[in-house]
């Protein structure tokens, strides 16, 4: 993923956030303990690593425009295919995908699938969602919604993405990595990890994982699934994201974002909102979902400082950015959101 950061200075004003300049912020760079500083001193030092903002300065942003449009039952992953918007509905005795027009929202299809599809991703030709219920993946056709074929993976499959030419699946209850041609759905390789894989990530050569049973997130070399290394993060990680240059992993039990370089050497820990799930990356800020405020969090990827705090619906867990607008799955309403700025 090619990205570029911010021109702008660390120190410029942050939108929606008026009390900037006199509030008190905590920075955290390689070490437990969180120290208060001014705001003065902490815009100087947020050079060189991330800083936390303090729970009291945050504020919800107003956006140019966010909308809300109905999926299935309890929403969960999404996908982008250049043109839709596709929604796995976790719930419901069904089992439903969503695709809706990125452009206005409106339902193109609902196609049945069954099994409880949880995360899904694009190939560029195709969809591809997990069936957490059924141990399967499920490849659908994007132009015209065909089942295209099912195929068996490990036990309670969650995460999943491409990398290129493979499908890569976590398998939370084997606990391993699941490897399969997106040409035709053939297992290439099953890999063991460590307890609980759930969310995936791709960097351009290795794939990594969040083990939330392990308190970690590791990273597999993808060309022959060779695990290169584990690393301790927050409490019950799920969501991690590759932005070009280092790792974030949302810590869902703690309420934070762990920050690493490639190399899987710490960098830094953010204050997210409460039960941060997913996350996405607009090219400038990383975005999280948090699952349990009902908001969304945007942090500037070069400072770490919290750009945007907009408030959605209920429980929002998967996030992406189509190039224009984020959209948010609401699992407790049934909707997704579409958060678009106009002005910057």
């Amino acid at each position: 993923m090619s990205s570029s950061d911010s021109t702008k200075s660390p120190s410029e004003e942050i939108p929606g956030l008026t009390n900037e300049r006199t509030t008190e912020y905590k920075w955290i760079v390689n070490s437990a303990r969180p120290i208060t500083l001014s705001v003065f001193s902490t815009l100087l030092l947020a050079l060189s690593g991330f800083f936390i903002l303090s729970a009291t300065a945050q504020q919800l942003d107003n956006p140019d425009l966010i909308q809300s449009f109905p999926a299935g039952e309890g929403p969960a992953g999404l996908a982008f295919d250049g043109t839709n918007i596709w929604v796995c509905n976790y719930s419901g005795a069904r089992g439903t995908v969503t695709k809706l027009r990125a452009s206005d929202g409106v339902i193109v299809d609902t196609i049945g699938v069954g099994g409880y599809p949880y995360r899904c991703c694009f190939d560029g030709a195709n969809v591809w969602m997990t069936l957490i219920e059924n141990n399967q993946v499920v490849k659908l056709q994007a132009s015209d919604g065909t089942i295209l074929g099912r195929f068996p993976v490990g036990n309670s499959p969650e995460g999943i993405v491409f990398d290129g030419a493979n499908i890569w699946i976590a398998n939370y209850g084997s606990p391993s990595l699941t490897e399969l041609r997106a040409s035709d759905g053939e297992v290439i390789g099953t890999f063991p990890v460590q307890p609980g894989p759930t969310g995936l990530a791709y960097d351009g050569a290795n794939i990594w994982f969040t083990a939330p049973g392990a308190l970690g997130v590791g990273k597999l070399r993808a060309s022959d699934g060779t695990l290169l290394g584990f690393w301790t993060v927050g409490t019950y990680p799920e969501g991690v994201l590759f932005d070009g240059a280092k790792i974030w992993v949302a810590n869902n039990n703690d309420n934070t974002i762990s920050i690493l370089k490639p190399t899987g050497q710490y960098f830094g820990t953010l204050r997210a909102g409460q039960g941060p799930v997913s996350l996405a990356f607009d090219g400038t800020q990383v975005w999280v979902t948090n699952f349990l405020s009902n908001q969304v969090t945007a942090y500037r990827k070069r400072s770490g400082a919290v750009a945007k705090i907009y408030k959605v619906e209920d429980n929002p867990d998967d996030i992406l950015f189509d190039g224009t607008s984020i959209w948010v799955s609401n699992r407790g309403s049934g909707t997704v959101s579409k958060i678009t700025r106009t002005a910057q």
